[in-house]
Formats: structure tokens, C-alpha cells, sequence
């Protein structure tokens, strides 16, 4: 039998670690999340042996994105949507560096962490000494990537928290500018592809114009998501505006786990995209690594 959740509140709960500030409320968390994802098993364990090709994710270092109305969201990345496609590809075999881009821990959307997900937990477990002390992004790119770079792909997990910092910022450009003259994989779900919007950074168009994504729904921040209490105002912009601004196609208008590959950029539109993001992932990097063996 399902919980009731009908006396659940839909007023954000308040952060009292910042003034003005809130996660989300109890009652859209009991729509949002759940014990466990929809992961049914990897399908490439251990493929990779070959020792060389790693991940670069660049994570957000942001807790607080201010909306219109001066009030703070408490937030971060959302841990399903950074460690279930990641689970996929650790387990096929490559490892996975973590960069933010002051070299500040990584912030996570722990109200959202599937507390009975073994895939999940697992790889938060395995991945915290990396997402409390991750590498400054501007390092990486100065040392790590040239032409000859260790990195075969970047993974910008979503969450609320990639709204701030990552789409005005230099190295992010720097590193998709790298990953597109190199012909790296660029990997990215629900508010993640906020950060492409960096790719423009002075530029007269951006190198994504013409790509096809999926990204999370402009409508819920709009409408859903402040009905029920999970933001507790509006955004002071949306991504998929933006990047149809920025002349992207958006592919979906709903949140229903939808994925797309359009040459090297993999999208999904939400944490419900998560498992196949993190499967279409897999599949293309190990086929990648075959075919320039």
C-alpha cells in the first residue's frame, strides 16, 4: 500500500544554516524521491582493462542559487543523477576524476539520496574522499588537458546547483572547447546542460548551436515544481530557454527518463534518465575505446 502523503506539507522546509533559505518540502519529496532507482544491473563490468581513459566530472561547489523573489534554494547536485551513471562507468572499468571549479567540495542534494540503492550508495561511498577534496577545474585545465589528455569524456551531473557557477564560467568553457576540438564525450542530465551554456563564453555563437538535448522541463520550474514547495520561488532564469537562445533543440517538453545522443553529447532530461544515461554512456565510450584501439 502506498503512504499517505495527502497531510504532507508543500511549504519548503527551512535551512536555518543561511538566512532566507530552503530545501524543499516533505511533500514534494514524497513525488520526488524514493529508497531505490530503477537500476537493474550493469551490462559492461569490467570491459575496460586497458588502464588509460578516465572521466572528468565537474561537480558543483554551489549550496544556495538565489531566485527572484531574494529567497535561496538549498541544493546542489542531485546524487542519483551524478553516481547511478557513474556507477555504470566505474564498473565498466574507467575511473573517474572530480574537479569544481574552486577546488571546494562538491555540494549534493542529500534529501534526495536513495536510502536502500546498493548501486548508489556504493559509489558515494567509493567516490567521497574524491568529492571532498576534488581538483580546481582551472588545474586540470592548464595540466590535463592537451591533446594527449587521460580523459576520453567530462560528465556534468544536474541538480539545481548547476545553475550557479558553472554556465559564466572561463574554465568550464575551456574544458567543452577542449572536449569538442578533441572529439571528447560530453555527457549531461536535467539541469546540467545549464553549464553548456558556457560554451558561448566569448564567442559570437555558441559550438552547440544546431545540437539536439534533453534537459530538464523549463514548465516544472515554472509551474510543479512551486506548487508543490520544492523551490521556494522562481529561478532567476531556465536552461532550456537559454539554450534554445543559444540555438539548441530541446527534444522534450515532460520529464519521462528520455535520453539522446547527437554526435558526442549525451543527454537526459531528469534523475528519471539517470540508468539509461549512464547506460548509452558506457556503450559509447567502450565503443570508442575498441574502435582506436
Amino acid at each position: 500500500m502506498s503512504p499517505d502523503t495527502s497531510t504532507l506539507s508543500k511549504n519548503p522546509t527551512p535551512d536555518e544554516a543561511e538566512d532566507n533559505a530552503f530545501f524543499p518540502s516533505p511533500y514534494s519529496l514524497s513525488q520526488y524521491t524514493a529508497p531505490k532507482t530503477d537500476f537493474d544491473g550493469v551490462e559492461h563490468k569490467g570491459e575496460y582493462t586497458g588502464g588509460k581513459w578516465k572521466i572528468l566530472m565537474i561537480a558543483t561547489e554551489e549550496r544556495y542559487v538565489l531566485l527572484e523573489n531574494g529567497k535561496f534554494f538549498s541544493t546542489g547536485n542531485h546524487p542519483v543523477e551524478m553516481l547511478l551513471p557513474l556507477h555504470h562507468l566505474i564498473e565498466a572499468g574507467f575511473e573517474v576524476d572530480v574537479a569544481t571549479i574552486g577546488g571546494n567540495p562538491v555540494k549534493l542534494e542529500l534529501w534526495a539520496m536513495p536510502s536502500e540503492d546498493e548501486a548508489v550508495l556504493g559509489t558515494y561511498e567509493a567516490l567521497k574522499p574524491k568529492l571532498k577534496q576534488p581538483k580546481k577545474l582551472t588545474e586540470v585545465v592548464a595540466d590535463d588537458l592537451g591533446a594527449d589528455s587521460d580523459y576520453l569524456a567530462v560528465f556534468i551531473p544536474g541538480g539545481h546547483g548547476a545553475v550557479t557557477g558553472l554556465p559564466a564560467s572561463e574554465a568550464v568553457e575551456q574544458t567543452l572547447d577542449w572536449a569538442l576540438t578533441n572529439d571528447k564525450f560530453i555527457i549531461t542530465l536535467c539541469h546540467g546542460p545549464a553549464a553548456l551554456l558556457a560554451a558561448a563564453l566569448g564567442k559570437t555563437e555558441s559550438p552547440f548551436k544546431g545540437y539536439s538535448v534533453c534537459v530538464f522541463p523549463d514548465a516544472l520550474d515554472l509551474g510543479a515544481n512551486l506548487d508543490i514547495g520544492y523551490l521556494p520561488g522562481h529561478l532567476q532564469w531556465l536552461v532550456a530557454d537559454l539554450l534554445s537562445k543559444q540555438g539548441l533543440t530541446i527534444l522534450n517538453d515532460k520529464m519521462t527518463g528520455m535520453t539522446h545522443r547527437d554526435r558526442k553529447l549525451l543527454t537526459g532530461d531528469s534523475p528519471l534518465a539517470s540508468n539509461e544515461l549512464g547506460k548509452l554512456a558506457a556503450d559509447a565510450l567502450l565503443e570508442e575505446v575498441r574502435t582506436t584501439a
